[in-house]
């Protein structure tokens, strides 16, 4: 057996004594299955003997849990509380700082720098101009022989009527279509219209325009600075600014009847595309000073004319005077000196030779006659006949103007009443 008491055999004399007290017996020196001539089992007249086993080494018990101090569980307690309190505070406080520090990345991050506070522009900015302009511009097309007439106009009234060119209106049917700066369109009817000066008046009927504020062109000087809103190339709401290059430049161009426009106009170098006729040239405070009509270009064609710095436009009061004859009469009333001049004469010292002179007219009256040479008008020399003619057509009718001539080398003065031709 492996276990329990040792069995051996014993004496049958000893058999008593061996039951009550085993006898003390040395463990053999070795294992039955390395010590055979030991073997009980091999002799079977072996003494044997029931032995007690030998003592066991047991393994060391594990110590039993203590229940822990009570006064150490309220410190564990104690210190796991501020550990959880402290977590969450610093949760707090970092979910704090990031939103504070990620808000201000957005509005500035700090690798370009801080933002700029917002400019507030003064009220004779010229984004202050283009805010009290705009509202009032408005693109026109007028169908024309299967094709569209592109041009910009302005508001001149709260009754909805509008300004532009004859040249933009001028072969249509008499209708139009007219987009405001806030994209809504209306139809437009053409009131009238005057080829000579290249001034048109259409009208809309609505109640929500907003007219634009007219200035005064002879108030105008070379140098201001003055700002163009139109439809260049059909890009609506275009601005674009300059200044006054020159004033009373005389512009001759032909009409589409083969007649001639004369004006005598305001230069200015702001940018001025096809598009652009009809629309306002205003003044540092947002007053229309001019309608933009015409630009000179190196461009070979009309068709390939684009802007460079030359542009010209038809002064406001001139404008005006012939807009308000053509609502309140239908047409507008030409301005006549009362006499022709000879377009091919070419004084050495400039000057416009006239021609034949009306009876009764108003230079006749003021003692000019056929072959006289008008050096100045209004103060503004002349070179060319073209000079002349603008700048009465310019001038309304009743005006006195002072007129300087000469008559062979006698040089004389005149005060000429213009008055309005009979047409």
């Amino acid at each position: 057996m492996t276990d329990g008491w040792g069995y051996r055999r014993p004496d049958d004399d000893d058999w008593t004594a061996t039951q009550q007290t085993p006898p003390a017996v040395a463990p053999p020196a070795s294992f039955w299955w390395s010590d055979a001539l030991n073997d009980p089992w091999r002799d079977p007249h072996s003494p044997v003997a029931l032995v007690p086993p030998a003592e066991r080494v047991s393994a060391p018990v594990p110590e039993p849990l203590a229940e822990p101090d009570p006064t150490r569980r309220r410190t564990l307690w104690t210190v796991a509380g501020v550990a959880v309190l402290a977590g969450v505070l610093a949760g707090v406080l970092g979910g704090a700082m990031g939103v504070r520090f990620s808000d201000d990345r957005a509005v500035a991050p700090s690798v370009l720098g801080q933002a700029a506070a917002t400019p507030q522009r003064a009220p004779d900015s010229l984004a202050a101009v283009a805010r009290m302009v705009l509202p009032s511009v408005v693109t026109i097309r007028v169908p024309v022989e299967g094709s569209v007439s592109l041009g910009s106009g302005f508001v001149a009234s709260a009754e909805g009527h509008i300004i532009t060119n004859d040249h933009v209106v001028s072969g249509g049917s008499g209708v139009a279509s007219v987009i405001f700066d806030d994209g809504t369109s209306s139809p437009a009817k053409v009131i009238g219209a005057d080829p000579e000066s290249d001034v048109a008046v259409l009208q809309v009927q609505r109640k929500d325009v907003r007219p634009a504020l007219l200035g005064d062109s002879d108030a105008v000087v070379v140098g201001d600075p003055v700002v163009a809103v139109g439809s260049p190339l059909a890009l609506r709401g275009t601005v674009t600014a300059g200044i006054v290059s020159a004033l009373d430049r005389p512009i001759a161009t032909n009409t589409d009847d083969g007649g001639n426009r004369y004006y005598a106009a305001i230069q200015t170098d702001a940018a001025v595309n096809h598009g652009n006729s009809g629309g306002p040239l205003v003044d540092a405070a947002g007053q229309v000073v001019g309608i933009n009509a015409v630009i000179k270009s190196m461009g070979g064609s009309e068709e390939s004319a684009g802007n460079i710095g030359l542009a010209f436009a038809i002064p406001i009061n001139h404008a005006r005077r012939v807009a308000d004859e053509i609502i309140s009469d239908g047409r507008a009333h030409r301005t006549v000196i009362g006499a022709e001049v000879e377009e091919a004469f070419r004084g050495p010292a400039g000057g416009v030779r006239l021609g034949e002179v009306v009876a009764a007219g108003p230079a006749a009256e003021a003692g000019l006659r056929q072959g006289d040479v008008v050096t100045s008008f209004g103060g503004r020399p002349l070179s060319e006949p073209t000079d002349l003619i603008a700048l009465v057509r310019k001038t309304a009718p009743g005006e006195v103007v002072q007129v300087a001539y000469k008559r062979g080398p006698t040089s004389h003065n005149a005060s000429v009443t213009l008055v309005a031709d009979a047409d």
